[in-house]
């Protein structure tokens, strides 16, 4: 059924882009035979436009790897810094969050660390939705941002990091075996909503991969079981996106230019002080409106990452 609906909107996307081109030229031919210069200027303006999506459905059709179509995983760990890194992690998800919004994407929290004062330590979102995987597999990396510190008394400036680490939901039926032997599994009690069940009950469960020291840990539902089940997916789809990462690494030796994709790498800057300028240090690609960009729009830097890697 994912297949199908998947194939659907491929052909309603081209069926309506098709119809949208016939009926801008059928415009532009009344346009000139009435000699209408508002209406033909009207048609330029929407072909202008489906240019655009166009261009945009192009890109989606690229996104042919093996998981592109997944549901994906977003891992926002806070680097060194305390507050000011806690709080710059926070931003982070908000800005992926509103991204998901935008698309109509579903979200879902699936493990959060809040700060001491402000902000998050570490969350874990998982968000479904078609190609979701696809967009978002270039934001892997260190994003840093400068600022001057809402929690500095002394208004200094202050620069923090963030890391994000972005992979797949793999079916079960995926070639990624695990062994009960390699696996150390822990239960603890949830923190954050939830009342007395949270309090009573060891229901958030935290497993740890021996082999690989992949730890994953879950306690956005208030059954054990059903937190275990989730952290083994997130488990599978950690270790498939490792075996993606290894392939694509391979690859990228025998390439002259090569993408360094490594987890410890810094691909984007936020500059907030003494400019405003969000740069991808990858493509190059930049973009001063700041606050649109943490209000999710951000299509613009995955769509030039995208291409660089395709």
């Amino acid at each position: 059924m994912k297949e199908r609906t998947y194939l659907d909107n491929n052909i309603s996307n081209f069926t309506n882009l098709e119809k949208e081109y016939n009926d801008i030229i059928a415009i532009i031919e009344i346009a000139e035979q009435d000699k209408d210069d508002s209406l033909l200027d009207d048609a330029k303006i929407q072909l202008i436009k489906l240019s655009k999506n166009i261009k945009k459905r192009e890109l989606e059709s690229l996104l042919s790897g093996e998981a592109d179509k997944n549901n994906c995983f977003i891992e926002i760990n806070a680097g060194a810094g305390g507050t000011e890194s806690q709080d710059w992690a926070q931003m982070l998800l908000r800005m992926y969050s509103r991204w998901a919004d935008k698309k109509e994407f579903k979200i879902t929290i699936m493990d959060e660390h809040q700060g001491e004062e402000a902000g998050i330590k570490s969350v874990c979102i998982k968000i479904e939705g078609i190609n979701s995987y696809g967009w978002l597999k270039t934001e892997s990396g260190v994003h840093r941002l400068v600022r001057i510190s809402p929690f500095d008394s002394q208004s200094r400036r202050h620069t923090s990091f963030a890391s994000v680490w972005v992979y797949p939901e793999v079916e079960d039926n995926e070639d990624i075996n695990i062994e009960d032997k390699d696996l150390r599994v822990d239960t603890y009690r949830a923190s954050g909503a939830g009342g007395q069940h949270v309090n009573r009950t060891d229901s958030a469960v935290r497993i740890t991969h021996l082999p690989t020291n992949i730890v994953v840990q879950c306690q956005s539902h208030r059954s054990q079981h059903q937190n275990k089940a989730e952290v083994l997916k997130m488990l599978r789809a950690k270790l498939y996106e490792l075996e993606l990462e290894k392939k694509y690494l391979e690859k990228a030796k025998t390439e002259e230019n090569k993408t360094e994709i490594s987890w410890g790498h810094q691909i984007r800057s936020y500059v907030l002080q003494p400019y405003q300028l969000v740069k991808d240090l990858r493509t190059n690609k930049e973009n001063s409106n700041f606050q649109s960009i943490l209000d999710g729009e951000i299509d613009d830097f995955l769509e030039a990452a995208l291409i660089k890697k395709i």
